[in-house]
This record gives C-alpha cells, structure tokens and sequence, in this order.
C-alpha cells in the first residue's frame, strides 16, 4: 500500500514537472517569438509591405515552435528549426549598428560639439530656431561661449506629451548674464520620421544631445506641439556641482561625437541620463521606479530633496506649471525671467 502511494506521489510531481516545464518552454517561445517579430518590423529593410512579409514568414516557425512546446511528445524538430532561426535572427541583430550620416531632420541635424578651455565653456552648434508651426521654422545654430564661474542655477524642466507618466525631461543652467543653457537628449530622426516609445526598443533610434536657447526647446512644446510643460529649482547643488554637472553633459557631447549610440526606451531615454549624470554629483541618489515613468520625476526629486524645502509637492507642481506663461512670453528678450515667475525658489532678480 505504502508503495503504492510514494508511486501516485512520484508519478503526480512529475506530471506537475513536466507541466511547470511545457509553460516555461512555451513561455520563452512567446517571449523569443514576439521580440523576433517586432524586431524584423522596426529594422527589416524596405517598406511596409517587405517588412510585413518577413514578419508574416518569422510566425510561421514561431507558431509550430508554440505547439511543439505545449505538446505532450514535443515535436523537437519544430522547435530546432525555430532555434535555428532565432539564432540567425540574433546573427543579423548584431548587425545593426547606429551612424551619423544619415538624412536628419532639421532640428536635430547639427551634431553638439563642446569644449571646455579653461573656466570657459565652448559650444557649436547650438540650437536656437524661430518655431511658428512644426513644419514652419527659421533655422538657426550657433556658437556659444559660457564663464563656467558664472553659474548659478540648475533647473529641471519637465514636458508631458503622453499622459500623467511620460514626460520629456530637459535640464537647465542659468548663468549670471541672465542667459539659460538647456540640454535635451533626444532621439535623432530622420526627415520624415516620428518618434515611437515601442521602436525606441529596437534599435529604431540613434541619440542626439541637443543644446539650445530656452526660447526655442521651451516654445517648441508649449507653443507649437501643445505639451504642458512643468519647471523646477533643483536644490543642494553648489556651484562645484554644478559646473560638474555641466562638465558630464560636455562629456557625453563628447562621447556621442566619436561614437554613435542608439537611443533605448528603457535604459538609455532623456529621464536615465539625467539621473547618471546627477549620480555622479550625487552618488547616494537611489533607484526608483519614477526614473522610468519620468512623469513622476519631479516627486521622485522632492522626496530625494533636490527640490526647494518646505514647499508641498503640490505646490511646486501648481506653481512650476510654466505652459501659460511660455505661450504668452512668446519672443520676449526677459523670455527666461517671465516663465520662472511665482516658481518655489526663484527669487525676483534683475535680468541684464
């Protein structure tokens, strides 16, 4: 009898293997088989109709390796033939490496190229366009030079375009002149080309650090694309640390100019970068889930008291909401001054 029961007891944990098995098999094909198809969408060469077959031919293998994998006598070969393609799929992934010479769209056509000489900051390059709509623009870049012993202020400024999560995330220096520095690290499209959060996955993107004039990188969201725009005076940043900061954005400029990276919606977006950069002031910043719905950031900075104390969180949302202020500033030469106004921690000061 006792035989009996350690046999049913044996013979029901190796129904309950053989099953926690066929669902990870059949999970991973999912997971492989899904990646696969999403990846020949976004990088397969030609239009949508060649991309749509090589997807459409990725599903075939995928679909027999998803019945081979919940089949009780597995069908081994099914799913050889789709190992093999994954294999082959991952040969040609490597493949794809991102460039600098490709037909840019006009506002990300200029590569940033910085230079630190002495106390004195060095910029080509930077952005400073008249917008009226998206397509109807004055171009404008130049040359710029900073004192880094002139910084004063470092601002976050925070651009929602999809919801209460997603946010762009700008970063910018105030100097003692009264003129502001904003850098923005943002995906370089083509002409013609839109953003994608689920391409930004695959590879769809190379990475560009922008530089511009508040005037344009502000108005271009509030003004011309409609985004509700949020700014923040980040606080407990000496000025050491401040021209650190400016330091790491000229060696990322840097970096981008000798190799090329692509853009990654997850571990290499606008929100990632300023959070290592600012770990390399603040290396005792933490972890936080708000670093990936960067529409959280502000709060995630009030907690870490990088925002002006004593003020309630809600208040320095209501107050740093600039969206209305920008849009009526327009090209005004006090540009700067008119949005920071009522702000928590900007105090009224004389703007030469």
């Amino acid at each position: 009898m006792g035989a009996w029961v350690a046999t049913g007891r044996a013979t029901a944990a190796g129904r309950a293997l053989h099953a926690l098995g066929a669902a990870g098999l059949a999970l991973a094909c999912l997971v492989a088989g899904a990646w696969g198809a999403l990846a020949l969408w976004f990088q397969f060469p030609g239009g949508a109709l060649a991309r749509g077959v090589a997807v459409a031919a990725w599903c075939v293998p995928w679909a027999w390796a998803l019945r081979a994998s919940l089949t009780p006598g597995r069908r081994w070969r099914s799913l050889a033939v789709f190992a093999a393609g994954l294999v082959l799929l991952l040969g040609w992934w490597t493949t794809i490496q991102p460039r600098q010479d490709r037909a840019w769209a006009d506002d990300v056509a200029q590569p940033l190229r910085a230079r630190i000489e002495g106390g004195r900051l060095l910029l080509d390059n930077v952005r400073d366009f008249h917008w009226r709509t998206e397509d109807d623009y004055d171009i404008r870049w130049e040359r710029r030079e900073y004192d880094l012993a002139q910084v004063r202020s470092v601002d976050l400024i925070l651009s929602y375009w999809m919801g209460p999560a997603i946010a762009h995330t700008l970063v910018s220096f105030g100097f003692a002149d009264g003129r502001q520095l904003v850098f923005s690290l943002e995906i370089r499209k083509e002409r013609g080309e839109s953003f994608s959060a689920l391409g930004g996955f695959f590879r769809r993107f190379e990475a560009v650090l922008v530089a511009a004039d508040e005037r344009d990188i502000v108005q271009v969201r509030t003004s011309v694309r409609g985004e509700d725009v949020y700014l923040y005076r980040l606080h407990g940043l000496d000025p050491d640390a401040m021209r650190a900061l400016l330091r790491d954005y000229v060696a990322l400029a840097q970096a981008l100019q000798r190799t090329p990276v692509f853009y990654n919606s997850l571990t290499s977006n606008c929100t990632t970068i300023v959070y290592e950069l600012m770990r390399r002031v603040v290396p005792t910043l933490p972890l936080d889930y708000r670093l990936l719905l960067s529409g959280y950031l502000a709060e995630y900075a009030a907690d870490v008291g990088g925002l002006t104390p004593g003020v309630p969180y809600a208040t320095l949302r209501a107050r740093g909401r600039i969206t209305l202020r920008a849009r009526e500033a327009g090209d005004a030469a006090d540009f700067s001054r008119r949005i920071r106004q009522g702000v928590p921690g900007i105090a009224e000061e004389h703007v030469p």
